[in-house]
């Protein structure tokens, strides 16, 4: 939101200085973003007129022009503005001047002629950043006088940083009534009066869109000026808000919606054909809008239509075929309250944002358009001329917000607020804010007007008394009392050490948004059970993620853009899938590539490998102390992962995640360039941990005995090893791999694993039957699990 300041003063006695205002508005929540001062330094600038131009002798871009200064005889300036032509009026810096940025006016002799002053541009003042040539004022500018007398000047642009529940702010008179509160002073904005009706023209008004347009006002202005000129004081508030002056009617629509907050629409009368119409887009309809472009609105948007087409998308933009042009004689003003739920995102669909859209998908007063539309036509009567027909109503009392009564009891201000604050005060608070109050034992009834849609509840209200009042007023207090330290459950791996762990094993932390582009999942093979953002910040931020990985690899591949070759990248966080509520899993992703190591002198280096990441999940499972609860298996792979090079990891049996390599044809698709390795966990599972149990020291010794199998190649490691844990039970410490063999001697399709089995008996030494009695317990469950044979 951006304003004049001189304007604002003009809505509203304000006791301080531009710095102090500035302040005060940043303290009460209207952070100042951006304040630049205009028009400061311009003695000795004055309003001119050039009479005369001839080329200059010497230079081709130069003219030598005789100017009208109201010094009684006339001045000779050197120009080389593109504009300079006999007629104009503009600003006159006299020799001795000094304009902003410290250039001193002097006499001067140019290219051999001599200049008496110089002809400024609107940045060469300090009032706007257009340097392309001279500013030009109106023909009725009163030569001789005071260019800042006469624009008004010096004065501010401030641009303020509102939140999303202060759409009020988003007017001049709504802030205006902030400002009072701030300062102890009243609005000074009249009652606004209804404009004289001197045409019959009438329209019919339909409403169909529901609650989402539940009410239209509309007007008739039959017999305007086309050529009527924005007056310059209008034009000069229209630019330091921000925005272009374009055409008279326009720029009354623009000034309202700054004044008021209320966004209007004017339309040509001539190109409209019956009634208008509030309603949902149809299936397929497009609409050219005013900037040129083709929109294509889905049938949640609400368009304005006559009986034929489309005019608009009600809230965002009109149409290009029914827009004002320089011939239009009898306009149609729109003024109309859309439901904010109506507007919200569909601007960012159409790739839009406009002011409209700005204030509509925040709230307006649903009682402003009457008042907004008179605004309107007595601007535009007095500008363009012509004749006003009556206000055309159309309206669903029922769908319009009510505003709520809210009760503030005194002895919760002053609990929340740590300070007593006088009943007056409170009193003066919220009438100055324009709410009703009435006053109870207890405290106050708030009634808040119908542009404060924040205004919900007894804290909102406490939030008023103290951002007016002044948060610096508030004294400072330590807490008084113990605070309990919340325990950390045993059985439960902390999360902050599991990110320590995961960055001391070279990876780096990543967080990334939790919203991703819905193609993007369809590359994935995601298509299943996603939850879409009703409303998303773009197209490419339309889906909640169902996994890490896809913006995690996003982000490898940004790294690997940027001559990074070996990256090694983690996240914990959550995943969602539909549901009612949707369904949030804590997860666990890593992403790798590149060399295994990095670069050193001590080994060969060597790309990482499906085992680098397998021997990173083993030491985190490791870390829970059940690792005989964990699995991989080759099964039931999805298919982002590389057939051959992928796992399933499972834990007690039930699948909590997978890993390996990424499917080629994916990592063609995303651009990738090398292989990549990754690995998603749901995290739960992961941080579970075994309570620590103290153990004495073995006192009797382990037994090693060694065993060759012969097995099918498709028998993995963890059936071997739940077959052999399950049989022997707590007498096998410890089952090691130390050797794998398929060749000569092994038949096709099998292969020879090699495993010693680490034997102990708490309570008594192990003697050789004992162990010879495991061996043949462990061959015998691995022939009839596994299709085992035992080696000679």
């Amino acid at each position: 939101m951006k304003f004049s300041e001189n304007w604002l003063r003009e809505l509203v006695e304000i006791k301080a200085d531009r710095a102090a205002l500035a302040h005060a508005l940043t303290m009460a929540g209207l952070e100042v973003e951006e304040l630049t001062v205009l028009g400061e330094g311009l003695a000795g600038v004055v309003v001119a007129e050039i009479v005369g131009t001839e080329k200059h002798p010497e230079a081709d871009r130069l003219q030598v022009c005789k100017v009208d200064a109201g010094q009684g005889e006339l001045l000779q300036i050197v120009c080389g503005a593109p504009n300079a032509r006999i007629g104009i009026k503009v600003p006159l810096a006299t020799v001795g001047a000094n304009l902003p940025g410290g250039i001193a006016i002097k006499a001067a002799r140019l290219r051999g002629a001599e200049s008496f002053g110089m002809l400024c541009s609107a940045k060469e003042l300090g009032i706007d950043a257009d340097a392309s040539g001279l500013l030009e004022l109106p023909l009725d500018a009163p030569v001789g006088q005071s260019l800042a007398d006469y624009l008004g000047l010096p004065d501010a642009s401030i641009e303020l940083k509102l939140t999303p529940n202060r759409p009020d702010c988003l007017g001049l008179v709504g802030l205006a009534h902030d400002v009072a509160a701030l300062f102890g002073s009243a609005v000074k904005v009249p009652e606004q009066a209804a404009a004289a009706v001197t045409s019959a023209a009438r329209r019919g008004i339909r409403l169909e869109a529901g609650k989402d347009a539940p009410r239209y006002l509309g007007r008739i202005v039959e017999g305007i000026d086309p050529a009527a000129r924005t007056p310059l004081w209008l034009a000069e508030r229209l630019r330091r808000s921000g925005l272009r002056p374009i055409g008279a009617v326009v720029d009354i629509t623009n000034y309202v919606m700054l004044e008021l907050g209320q966004p209007l629409h004017a339309f040509d009368n001539d190109t409209l054909q019956g009634d208008i119409v509030v309603r949902h887009a149809h299936a397929g309809e497009t609409l050219k809008l005013l900037d040129g472009s083709e929109a294509k609105p889905g049938e949640d948007f609400v368009l304005i239509a006559d009986e034929h087409k489309a005019l608009a998308v009600a809230g965002v933009m009109g149409g290009f075929d029914s827009r004002v042009t320089e011939a239009t004689r009898n306009i149609f003003l729109e003024s109309a309250h859309f439901a904010p739920a109506a507007i919200m995102g569909r601007a960012r669909k159409l790739g839009l944002h406009t002011d409209a859209s700005h204030r509509f998908e925040r709230g307006v007063d649903p009682e402003l358009p009457r008042r907004a539309l008179e605004r309107a036509t007595e601007l535009l009567l007095s500008i363009a001329g012509g004749n006003a027909g009556p206000v055309l109503v159309a309206e669903n009392l029922v769908d319009l917000p009510k505003p709520a009564t809210v009760t503030l009891r005194r002895a919760r201000l002053k609990r929340v607020l740590g300070v007593d604050v006088a009943d007056a005060e409170v009193a003066r608070i919220f009438t100055a804010l324009g709410m009703r109050v009435d006053i109870d034992a207890e405290g106050w009834q708030i009634t808040a007007p119908s542009s404060r849609f924040d205004v919900e509840r007894e804290e909102d209200l406490i939030e008023e008394v103290a951002r007016i009042s002044g948060y610096d007023n508030i004294p400072t207090h330590s807490p008084a009392g113990a605070l309990a330290l919340a325990i950390e459950p045993e059985a439960r791996i902390n999360e902050l050490a599991l990110r320590e762990q995961l960055a001391a094993r070279g990876y780096y932390e990543a967080v990334n948004l939790s919203f991703v582009a819905a193609e993007l999942l369809v590359r994935w093979g995601f298509t299943e059970q996603l939850v879409p953002l009703a409303n998303p910040l773009s197209a490419d931020l339309a889906i909640m993620r169902p996994s890490l990985l896809p913006g995690l690899i996003e982000a490898l591949r940004h790294n690997r853009a940027r001559q990074q070759e070996r990256v090694r990248l983690f996240e914990v966080a959550r995943v969602f899938a539909a549901g009612d509520p949707p369904v949030e899993t804590p997860s666990l992703a890593i992403v790798a590539c590149g060399n295994a190591r990095g670069e050193q002198w001590g080994e060969p280096s060597r790309q990482l490998d499906f085992h680098d990441l397998k021997g990173d999940l083993d030491a985190l499972i490791a870390w829970g102390g059940e690792p005989q609860r964990w699995s991989v298996h080759a099964d039931g792979l999805p298919g982002w992962l590389h057939p051959g090079r992928g796992a399933r990891v499972a834990r007690d049996g039930e699948t909590v995640g997978y890993l390996g390599a990424l499917h080629p044809q994916l990592a063609k698709a995303l651009d990738l360039g090398a292989d990549v390795h990754v690995l998603e966990l749901a995290l739960e599972p992961l941080l579970a941990r075994r309570l620590p149990l103290a153990r004495p020291v073995p006192r009797f010794p382990a037994v090693r005995r060694d065993i060759a199998m012969d097995l099918p190649e498709e028998i993995s490691w963890s059936q071997i090893e739940q077959a052999v844990r399950g049989s022997l039970g707590a007498r096998l410490q410890e089952l090691r791999l130390f050797d794998r063999y398929s060749g000569k001697g092994v038949e096709a399709g099998r292969k020879s694993l090699a495993m010693g089995l680490i034997l102990q008996d708490a309570s008594r030494t192990l003697t050789d039957d004992d162990a010879d009695c495991c061996v043949r317990e462990a061959i015998a469950a691995l022939e009839q699990t596994c299709k085992a044979k035992l080696r000679g």
